[in-house]
């Protein structure tokens, strides 16, 4: 086998995949409907041409094996020409195993939240130990550069996904991995649209845990109710961590804009660290990783040394840059548990400044309404509030998708919170920069590049008059 094409091959699994496969020296190319960094730079710089859209002639010369996404649904014409010419496939997490993980020992950072960040330190922790993992994570990480490594140790780190797997697969991604390590950070309402029950969901990772073998040592959130109920009767060694309790836990926590200090407890021992990222939610997936290392043998002084030394993850709370004293940050959330922490973490390292927060509604879940109670309290810590417009609205039935518009006038009439609906790029850029003083940071949150808005901002910025007189800011309307 020497050619491989990925249908879908813009998805964070899919090009990381693909960038293994470079590395191994298979020849690799691709297509999707769309491309948009960083995935487009780290294919271009691979020197992966993606074709974009589907068409049977992307499969010409015909490939030896086609990795198929999830994106692809039955009817897409290079799905279709695969098999019909019988072209041999997997889905994206079965390629995965069958060509790099069958014979590494396996760790699976799974969870509803914060599993980017966590895969990647525990990278850097077996990294900076010497251990010279492979990983295969769904964002860049600033210490590696890239979201793949095919590593030459025994180790293999993969960010393990409860969505299923292709259309032909409808298994959730994490049970092809056979793990010998896990962590699992929390467990909440998420992916609706193929788990429209909670209890679907959670039956999902029951299932993962029921199927873990006996000498697999499974590392979950104390603190995290569901997780603390699934982790109970697990078939293997259970170790549990938290930010006040656990096998694992800390105290002592300080934060600054440098980042967080605090103190590791575990079996009356204590280990003072020091962490480059802050945010409660980061030093507890901080935790979480700390204990399956430990557990994994790694020493305390070498995962210290990765703490000190992460830098942590693109579009993860990532500045963007900063013009005439304007922070600008860019960040994935896009759950309402994950917008409201990454709000508490940003105030906390940047506790003197006013926080905007830009929040695009683009997943399948923050599209609709099923979690419109959560939101109202998402945004609390934030100054000042701008909420955009539904992505592709039309996709999302009318008695299922969110009210972006009401939800910011309950935010403002119920929670006193400065919010606006506007709804498209454009528009929010203006308001923004008639808005803007010294000073402040803008956080930008979506799952999607949110119409690069973050990188416009800073251009515009360049350009135009920020006013520090706060008499002379005249709001702008916008129409619905």
């Amino acid at each position: 086998m020497k050619h491989i094409h990925f249908i879908g091959i813009c998805g964070s699994g899919l090009g990381s995949l693909a960038g293994l496969c470079v590395e191994a020296g298979f020849k690799v190319t691709g297509s999707d409907s769309a491309c948009f960094p960083p995935m487009s730079d780290q294919l271009k710089n691979l020197g992966i041409e993606v074709q974009i859209g589907y068409d049977p002639k992307h499969l010409s010369p015909r490939p030896d094996f086609v990795v198929i996404g999830n994106v692809a649904r039955r009817d897409n014409p290079e799905a279709v020409f695969v098999m019909e010419q019988k072209i041999p496939y997997q889905s994206f997490p079965q390629a995965l195993y069958s060509l790099f993980l069958k014979d590494k020992k396996v760790l699976v950072v799974a969870g509803t939240h914060g599993k980017t960040t966590t895969s990647h330190l525990l990278a850097w922790v077996l990294e900076t130990a010497g251990q010279k993992p492979g990983f295969l994570v769904g964002g860049v990480g600033l210490n590696f550069g890239k979201s793949y490594q095919l590593g030459s140790g025994n180790f293999f780190v993969v960010e393990g996904d409860e969505y299923d797997s292709a259309f032909f697969d409808k298994q959730a991604k994490f049970f092809h991995y056979h793990p010998s390590g896990v962590i699992l950070t929390s467990v909440e309402m998420d992916h609706v649209d193929i788990y429209p029950k909670f209890e679907d969901l959670k039956k999902t990772f029951q299932k993962f845990i029921y199927q873990l073998s006996s000498d697999c040592k499974l590392v979950g959130c104390e603190e995290a109710s569901v997780v603390a109920e699934l982790i109970a009767d697990a078939p293997c060694k259970v170790v549990r961590y938290g930010l006040k309790k656990g096998d694992y836990f800390s105290r002592d926590i300080s934060q600054s804009s440098e980042g967080s200090r605090f103190t590791i407890v575990c079996h009356g021992k204590e280990a003072p660290v020091t962490f480059a990222l802050t945010g409660e939610q980061n030093i507890e997936n901080a935790m979480g990783v700390w204990a399956l290392a430990s557990e994994m043998g790694i020493s305390q002084e070498k995962i210290a040394e990765a703490f000190a030394t992460f830098k942590g993850v693109k579009r993860r709370q990532e500045f963007v840059g900063e013009v005439k004293s304007v922070t600008v940050l860019d960040d994935f959330a896009h759950h309402p548990t994950a917008i409201r922490r990454t709000i508490e973490s940003v105030k906390s390292r940047y506790s003197n400044r006013r926080l905007w927060a830009v929040f695009e509604p683009r997943s399948n879940t923050s599209r609709r309404s099923c979690h419109y109670d959560a939101m109202l309290n998402a945004f609390q810590d934030a100054d000042r509030v701008i909420l955009a417009g539904v992505y592709q609205e039309e996709k999302i039935p009318v008695q299922e998708r969110l009210n972006v518009s009401q939800l910011a006038d309950e935010l403002m009439r119920k929670k006193g919170i400065d919010a606006h609906y506007v709804p498209t790029g454009d528009f929010i850029l203006e308001y923004i920069l008639r808005g803007i003083s010294p000073n402040d940071v803008v956080l930008f949150m979506s799952n999607g590049n949110f119409d690069d808005l973050p990188r416009k901002l800073l251009t515009k910025l360049d350009r135009r008059k920020i006013y520090t007189d706060k008499k002379q800011v005249r709001p702008i309307k916008v129409r619905a």
